[in-house]
């Protein structure tokens, strides 16, 4: 049947692209044909899986540029079709029809949900986990649930484990995997590091003894320096370590050589480390990764910016409590007037529950540079109640239509932030550019 399930895949992904779609339905059918078809297949070099609630898509994009700059022909999802069925569409339309995967290296992006059905069925040589946090609850399900499902699978894994250091729901993965190595990143503290924090935090208790969880310092969410009380577990000794952190150029030292993040915000930070972890396993020179830094491409929705005739729109994807707080933390940053467009849906892929919004502080963005806020959406009316909670002063207003309101957003100020869940970020960013025309 593999013969049949790679065909099928490839005549199925050849058939859409002629429609001018794509998507993960040619893996779907090639899973009809052969479930076992991911055990089959014939791998050469390097196998690098990328997984996490953030950065997943930015940091598996950038290890893939890193390996393509050091002449490996790598095959990777760079669309961000990461669960079972998208996966193997791009493993099998680039397979011969005996199963050889035709790169010398593999970079996959990989749904935190969708690891169990990944890892076991091919010969993984980096698994890098960039952090967990509560992420759309009626798919996800709680995240002790989510990692539980991670964790049954590591007992046999051999690879290299690329963690993040600093989340204690990372590090824990490790005595899962006793037969694999462990490489561990993060961020030394700085001066953006607090001691305490308020932002929603899933890392309160050690998951190997369930006591309380001392932090000496406090990245963002529950990233950082972490101790337990009762217990041996604590933040492990790092490998790769960031320190210098300057947000505002943002930059960063490692190794007493300077480099520029791509990006913005510390989330961004932890992607980098990620990386320079994984150039350091594949032993690459890091002059190729500020390479790389310096010629990352900006992911649409992560930050991007629309400016004409004197007007700049930017527009930022959120879809947990954490993600978006430190959205918020970019936009705060903005002392100018601002007019600031919310789009929040409650589609599958973006999450039924919105309950989320509650524990985002869109506080740190009412403030008297805000001069006017625009909900729209399915969810408009919750999440302008959202912020009528949060005391905002100014104007509130809540436009049905998508293009009415960003068209409106850009008619009241030539600042403007535009916030959007998953299903409407690329509806938004349609909106932003048919509105900037």
């Amino acid at each position: 049947m593999k013969f049949i399930s790679i065909l099928s895949t490839k005549f199925s992904a050849f058939v859409l692209s002629l429609m001018g779609r794509g998507g993960s339905l040619p893996g779907s059918i090639g899973l009809k044909f052969d479930a076992n078809i991911l055990k089959k297949l014939k791998f050469s070099g390097p196998v690098i899986l990328v997984t996490g609630t953030n950065g997943k898509t930015s940091t598996a994009n950038m290890i893939t540029d890193l390996l393509m700059t050091n002449g490996y022909n790598v095959i990777s999802n760079r669309k961000g079709d990461n669960l079972k069925a998208g996966i193997t569409t791009t493993l099998l339309t680039n397979s011969t029809l005996s199963g050889k995967v035709k790169a010398n290296a593999c970079v996959l992006e990989v749904d935190e949900l969708n690891v169990r059905h990944i890892l076991p069925n091919i010969p993984v040589t980096a698994f890098v986990v960039n952090n967990f946090f509560r992420d759309q609850l009626d798919r996800a399900r709680e995240m002790e649930q989510l990692i539980d499902t991670i964790e049954k699978v590591l007992p046999n894994y051999e690879g290299e484990l690329i963690l993040n250091g600093n989340d204690p729901n990372v590090v824990r993965l490790a005595k899962k995997a006793p037969r694999a190595h462990t490489t561990y990143y993060g961020i030394d503290k700085n001066v953006y590091s607090v001691d305490k924090t308020n932002e929603a935090s899933e890392g309160k208790f050690c998951p190997h003894c369930g006591a309380r969880l001392n932090y000496s310092y406090y990245q963002y969410s529950h990233i950082g320096n972490f101790a337990c009380s009762e217990c041996e577990f604590k933040t492990p000794v790092l490998d790769i370590s960031l320190y210098d952190i300057d947000l505002e150029k943002e930059t960063f030292y490692y190794n007493k050589e300077l480099f520029k993040s791509p990006y913005e915000g510390m989330y961004s930070m932890y992607n980098c480390s990620a990386v320079l972890a994984c150039a350091k396993f594949l032993n690459i020179p890091t002059v190729d990764v500020k390479k790389v830094f310096a010629n990352a491409p900006q992911p649409k929705g992560r930050n991007e910016k629309f400016e004409k005739n004197g007007k700049t729109c930017i527009l930022n994807l959120v879809k947990n409590p954490t993600g978006a707080n430190e959205v918020m933390k970019v936009i705060e940053k903005d002392k100018t007037d601002k007019v600031i467009c919310i789009v929040l849906n409650d589609r599958e892929q973006d999450g039924t529950d919105v309950s989320w919004i509650y524990d985002t502080h869109f506080e740190k963005i009412i403030e008297d540079s805000t001069k006017e806020i625009i909900c729209t959406g399915l969810r408009a009316n919750d999440m302008a109640l959202r912020i009528y909670y949060g005391n905002y002063k100014g104007t509130l207003t809540v436009v049905e239509d998508l293009d009415t309101a960003i068209s409106l957003s850009l008619s009241k100020s030539d600042n403007v932030y535009a916030i959007a869940t998953y299903t409407a970020l690329l509806p938004t960013r349609n909106a932003i550019l048919k509105g900037m025309k």
